[in-house]
């Protein structure tokens, strides 16, 4: 027989009493944000006892704040609220465009960026958006908070970085400054309501006509999200002529490693990555 608690705990630290509490009764814990997937996991996760732990009364967890060095994004903070807010789409196009790309409309009035990143789905859009613009995870502990690259976050296929009694409160990322900007890109059978084939987010900074820091990562091809040191050393120094493009494509598709299913050969995936690779450093050039 079924057993669910519910709580709505509204400090940090009386949510990970109760996680404590509820771990130590055996029970299951399952952290309510959105609630998108969760709802869908209470069926796929069996019959466990177990306590939603609902984290959208925490301040922390409700903050969206742009600020002159850094901007952070709560854990509770729906896509549908990034993408109203201006000054974050201005700053942060491309991770505001993938955040859009997750669910319908409605969806994304609930959906966060942050539980799209502690499903850890290889092919979350978000999570190369994120990686690419240098999110840093803002993780709650018994004793205190710490943190966390999003790039080493997701350890593997639905697997994430968390220990036992965490609970990820948001999000941090350097502000950009005019000279820098992001992009994402991804490709779909289908242009609506599908999942990545693949996808590449690109973080880009040009002084004088020369890109002097870069960060690229790739989704989609690869048990978890990748952040490709050697595409941004292929980048880095240039003007971003073509040959830098083909060089930063060829580190992508060297470092994908994806399967092949009905939706695509591991070749196709491959070539699709690469492709999308020098589409989106164009893409954050003309941005800036």
């Amino acid at each position: 027989m079924e057993s669910y608690g519910y709580a709505a705990p509204s400090s940090v630290s009386e949510a990970i009493s109760t996680i404590k509490a509820s771990a130590a009764a055996g029970r299951m814990i399952q952290v309510l944000a959105g609630g998108t997937d969760v709802m869908v996991q209470m069926k796929a996760l069996g019959h466990e006892a177990r306590t939603l732990i609902d984290i959208k009364k925490l301040s922390e967890t409700n903050r969206l704040e742009v600020g002159a060095d850094e901007i952070y994004i709560g854990a509770a903070v729906p896509s549908a609220l990034m993408n109203e807010d201006a000054q974050f789409k201005a700053l942060l196009p491309g991770l505001a465009e993938a955040a859009d790309l997750i669910g319908s409309t409605q969806i994304q009035g609930r959906a966060t960026i942050c539980g799209n990143l502690c499903n850890a789905s290889p092919a979350g859009d978000s999570i190369p958006a994120m990686i690419a613009a240098g999110a840093v995870c803002d993780i709650a502990t018994a004793d205190g908070r710490r943190e966390l690259p999003v790039e080493d976050f997701v350890v593997g296929v639905g697997k994430n970085a968390l220990q036992e009694g965490e609970i990820l409160l948001g999000l941090k990322i350097p502000t950009p400054q005019a000279n820098s900007k992001d992009a994402y890109l991804r490709f779909t059978p289908r242009t609506e309501m599908d999942i990545a084939v693949a996808g590449v987010g690109v973080s880009l900074t040009v002084v004088s006509g020369t890109c002097t820091a870069a960060r690229v990562a790739i989704g989609a091809v690869a048990p978890t999200a990748l952040l490709v040191a050697d595409a941004a050393s292929a980048l880095i120094g240039t003007q971003l002529d073509e040959a830098a493009l083909a060089a930063a494509a060829d580190a992508c598709r060297a470092a994908a490693s994806p399967i092949t299913d009905k939706r695509g050969t591991a070749d196709y995936r491959k070539t699709v990555v690469g492709v999308l690779c020098k589409r989106a450093i164009a893409l954050a050039h003309s941005r800036i």
